[in-house]
């Protein structure tokens, strides 16, 4: 086989090079700056893919990662209760088992925590924007900004701590309904309350820091198009549903995403702190599952496999709602 000599490379490429190589002397201090980032991503995010192949191993620590016998895809295949198909009636019957074990309970609840989450919790914060952004007194909308950013900075075990204050069987909501007459309810027994109360609690923690971002968005808003519309008789509403929202849906997009391509990483310690024997059926997570496995039953292979293929449909995910997106509104992340 020949190998193209330098001689023969297309001109082109030659000179490509050759100004990249000049772009990076002439701006070298900027270079140098995003330098941390780089090597923080190669270090903490791209050398730790080498430990990937342990979902195709039976992993023994003794042995280390490349002593470990090789099993393919065995472990995909025991999540899925695939391990003895051979034939279309032994998978109808493997499938039928998939759908009544639990490995399916985990991935359907993380799909439905995950979507309520996305349905909740994505349009709040551009709501919150988009109506402060139409106060006029500064005073009031710094203090509902910073009323609304507070509960960012309460760390999750506090977070949890303040859900079981109020919402135990003698707690603060309780105490008030009680005076209206309605019988106590331990919510945090309750299974049916733990979706809303780790929803609606995610919310409130998240909506004003979440709405920084669009903040920003709308500030690059050109006042003249107001005043345009405005003396073209256009109301408020008008201004805000034709000038405003139109300005922040690129951002709105690249939100989305964002949230998309994350969606099956359903947070782990607000769930594992929330998670009792009586809301089990519907608070275990892959996520809580995979620490249970990996770390509490010291099943790596097996845990390591149920997290790569969490990860393949985050990215599955990412990559059909970008493309969607940039058909639909000509705006992706690439």
């Amino acid at each position: 086989m020949a190998f193209a000599t330098t001689a023969q490379l297309p001109k082109n490429s030659l000179r490509r090079k050759s100004n990249l190589g000049k772009r990076i002397m002439r701006n070298w201090q900027l270079y140098l700056f995003i330098l941390p980032a780089l090597v923080y991503f190669i270090v903490f995010h791209y050398v730790p893919m080498y430990g990937v192949q342990i979902a195709f191993k039976d992993f023994v620590a003794k042995k280390g990662i490349m002593g470990s016998p090789w099993v393919g895809f065995e472990h995909f295949a025991t999540f899925f209760h695939m391990e003895d198909v051979n034939s279309w009636a032994t998978f109808v019957e493997a499938l039928k088992e998939f759908f009544l074990s639990t490995s399916w309970t985990v991935i359907l609840n993380t799909l439905l925590l995950a979507g309520y989450t996305l349905l909740a919790g994505f349009p709040i914060p551009v709501i919150l924007a988009l109506l402060l952004n139409e106060v006029k007194s500064v005073p009031y909308k710094k203090l509902v900004q910073n009323v609304t950013y507070a509960p960012n900075f309460i760390s999750m075990v506090v977070m949890v701590g303040m859900i079981n204050l109020f919402f135990a069987n003698t707690g603060i909501v309780n105490s008030i309904l009680g005076l209206i007459g309605v019988p106590p309810t331990n919510f945090l027994m309750n299974a049916g309350a733990f979706r809303h109360l780790y929803v609606w609690t995610g919310v409130w923690q998240s909506t004003g820091w979440s709405s920084i971002i669009y903040f920003a968005a709308l500030s690059s808003v050109d006042p003249q198009l107001h005043e345009a519309a405005t003396i073209d008789g256009a109301s408020r509403l008008q201004r805000l549903i034709h000038i405003n929202i139109p300005t922040i849906l690129p951002t709105m997009a690249i939100m989305l995403i964002m949230q998309v391509g994350t969606i099956m990483n359903v947070g782990f310690e607000k769930i594992y702190l929330m998670q009792n024997a009586s809301n089990i059926g519907v608070s275990e997570v892959i996520a809580t599952y995979v620490y249970k496995l990996g770390i509490q039953q010291a099943q790596v292979s097996f845990s390591a496999a149920i997290g790569l293929f969490n990860n393949v449909v985050n990215l599955i995910l990412l990559l059909i709602v970008n493309k969607v997106s940039k058909k639909v509104s000509d705006t992706g992340l690439w």
